[in-house]
């Protein structure tokens, strides 16, 4: 069987593929997870610059979660809190990892593969990219958490209109609505992606980690009634956790609210001074690799 997440890097850019082509790179709860441990992994390598997420083949970058597994591994209530505490760490490893991140998307970008593009920095897309999240179709409401991911992105208009009416939204589309970065020509869309890592790749990384704490912030997951869940979310720094054990429920939901709230202290501190530049945390004088001179 082949393995569900490939990496591979070329100098200090890192490449992860979403690889289940047969199944539109369907991600089952094992690459979930296993999408978790690679970001992890990624973000703790300091040789690495930039990482670009693509899905295998040219039909899709992902149609989101297999369904083919629900029956056995979303049996009952305690098994789907368990998978949605995968896909919630797995989304939350992205959003937290130090490096930039891009989405090179071709084909299918709908529930799950949505939230994985919307958790990356930027998204860049073929015209071929089809965008979605039907998931009232399986008669499942998308987790608070996750809805999150795209929320922040989008905002609140699009999300509700693809939920409820479950629209799938071609490229052009997508982008007019603030989904994505950018459209090119399918052709064009691998090189597009590199063009912008190997730029990424080419500034000073730790200027890049600053810069990647301005983006918009999300808000509060509330629940239908506006009540939310009664608690704040949690300022929780992870980083790699390779004994943590599997399936803990609540702890991929934990990791994900907590990169969320990290983003979202970090744009509030440019708020509440704006007219000056706040980079405690990135003293001018380490902006710049200590090996580039």
């Amino acid at each position: 069987m082949s393995e569900a997440i490939l990496v591979t890097r070329d100098g200090p850019i890192a490449t992860v593929v979403l690889n289940n082509p047969d199944r539109l790179n369907a991600l089952t709860r094992a690459a979930w997870a296993r999408l978790n441990d690679v970001m992890d992994e990624l973000s703790a390598a300091d040789e690495v610059r930039c990482i670009v997420v693509r899905g295998a083949g040219d039909a899709a970058f992902a149609a989101g979660a297999d369904i083919s597994e629900f029956p056995t591994e979303r049996a009952d209530a305690v098994q789907a809190r368990v998978y949605g505490d995968s896909v919630s760490g797995a989304l939350g490893a992205i959003v937290g990892c130090r490096h930039p991140t891009v989405a090179m998307i071709l084909g299918v970008c709908t529930g799950g593969g949505l939230e994985i593009a919307c958790a990356c920095d930027l998204r860049i897309s073929g015209e071929s990219g089809r965008f979605g999240a039907p998931i009232s179709r399986l008669g499942h409401a998308m987790a608070y958490p996750e809805m999150e991911v795209v929320r922040r992105v989008a905002g609140d208009a699009v999300v509700l209109e693809l939920l409820l009416e479950g629209r799938i939204l071609g490229a052009r589309e997508a982008q007019a609505k603030g989904l994505l970065t950018r459209v090119v020509a399918d052709e064009a869309v691998e090189e597009e992606a590199y063009a912008a890592a190997r730029r990424i790749a080419a500034g000073a990384p730790l200027a890049a980690r600053c810069n990647k704490k301005v983006r918009a912030p999300p808000r509060r997951a509330q629940a239908p009634d506006g009540g939310g869940d009664g608690r704040k979310l949690r300022a929780v720094r992870f980083r790699g956790l390779p004994g943590r054990p599997a399936g803990v429920p609540g702890q991929g939901k934990a990791r994900l609210q907590g990169a969320l709230a990290a983003r979202r202290r970090a744009s509030k501190s440019f708020d509440d001074a704006p007219h000056r530049l706040q980079l405690s945390s990135c003293p001018t004088s380490r902006l710049h690799d200590p090996h580039e001179s």
